[in-house]
């Protein structure tokens, strides 16, 4: 049988490093269909066999395709799958690739493309255009009505949507009114068992992320000023500046670190903290790994993996006086790393690979009885 994956953009480190993994992994001699790639801004492709689009003729965009929204459709539509047998999207964009009737297409959701629904507004107020913002806002609007449609029609062409989470799956439903099936992410918890770099500093509460305006990291770091807790803030991304501007001498930020020095800070920290509504939460998952508690936002895929009281804590409010109270709180309780371990199992690797093979041949086999 012949396969081909495809991902959105292979062109900088994000949440899904493990899902493409895993999937190169299950199906090693398949190419990856993509958008852009920057292979020296994501080191685990350059062992992978990429096709890029024509957008990658575009040296600029390769590592700015943020820019360039309006010309994904092309990009995706403009690829020839007629030789493969099955197909492996994932994302949400990708999703929006052409098959024929005889090729299977799944595509396995991260979450309904977020800018253009659960996060229009946030994606239209971001002043990713600087002074031209106001200026460019009306036709940005307009771009984001465009695609909304396309994103619609787009949604109706995998045979099948596998959605990551219960949350996400809710979405499904919500934006494109199709049912999924859901199978949680990989967890690579054999990571953890290893000895990580021991940080430098102590007793710190950790966040690790990218640094965008949806991941809320602003509201962690006025929590952590005011309460003068240690916090590590592990990531880099646009708000790198400002908020070490907004932070204080009690925040630190390492930037970007080794597979080593990540499980070190992990596996030294108090709690991981998250404080954005997450579709699923990998990074909840790795902590907890490490046997490290959670304190998140009780939204999203946090409600599928923290379970109050017992590996982490939730909280209400996305303010950073709810987040300070819920570390006072938390700060008066005991957590066992093994219980926190355990609470993960059920989204180890093996685990996923058994659960999407299986899935896969089913939906093969029907396919091929059609």
């Amino acid at each position: 049988m012949k396969i081909a994956l495809v991902y959105d953009h292979l062109n900088k480190k994000g949440g899904a490093e493990e899902i493409l993994q895993s999937l190169s992994e299950l199906y090693p001699s398949s190419p990856w269909y993509t958008s852009v790639h920057a292979p020296q801004e994501l080191a685990l492709t350059r062992a992978w066999k990429v096709i890029p689009s024509f957008l990658n003729k575009l040296p600029f965009f390769r590592t700015r395709h943020e820019l360039i929204p309006f010309l994904m459709p092309f990009a995706f539509e403009s690829f020839d799958f007629r030789s493969y047998d099955l197909v492996i999207s994932v994302g949400s964009m990708s999703k929006g690739i052409i098959t024929g009737a005889h090729t299977l297409h799944v595509n396995y959701c991260l979450t309904p493309t977020r800018w253009l629904w659960s996060h229009s507004q946030a994606y239209l107020d971001n002043n990713q255009f600087g002074t031209l913002q106001k200026l460019v806002r009306p036709l940005i609007f307009k771009i984001m009505e465009i695609l909304r449609h396309w994103d619609t029609i787009a949604s109706t062409r995998p045979d099948e949507m596998i959605s990551i989470s219960q949350h996400v799956k809710s979405r499904v439903k919500r934006y494109y009114h199709r049912d999924s099936v859901v199978i949680y992410p990989p967890v690579d918890t054999k990571k953890f068992e290893m000895r990580g770099i021991v940080p430098k500093i102590s007793n710190y509460y950790l966040v690790v992320s990218r640094l965008v305006p949806y991941k809320n990291i602003d509201l962690v770091v006025r929590a952590f000023k005011t309460s003068k807790r240690p916090l590590v803030v592990v990531g880099t991304g646009v708000l790198t500046r400002k908020l070490k501007q907004l932070a204080g001498e009690n925040i630190f930020f390492p930037g970007f670190v080794s597979d080593l020095e990540l499980v070190g800070f992990y596996q030294h920290a108090r709690a991981f903290i998250q404080a954005n509504e997450e579709d699923f939460g990998i990074g909840m998952c790795e902590a907890l790994s490490a046997g490290v508690p959670v304190i998140a936002y009780n939204g999203g895929g946090a409600r599928e993996v923290v379970t109050n009281g017992q590996n982490g804590l939730l909280f209400n409010s996305i303010e950073p006086q709810s987040l300070n109270q819920a570390v006072d709180s938390f700060e008066t309780m005991n957590f066992a790393p093994s219980a926190c371990k355990a609470s993960v199992h059920k989204f180890d690797k093996v685990q996923w690979k058994h659960e999407f093979e299986e899935r896969i041949a089913t939906l093969c086999q029907k396919h091929n009885q059609k």
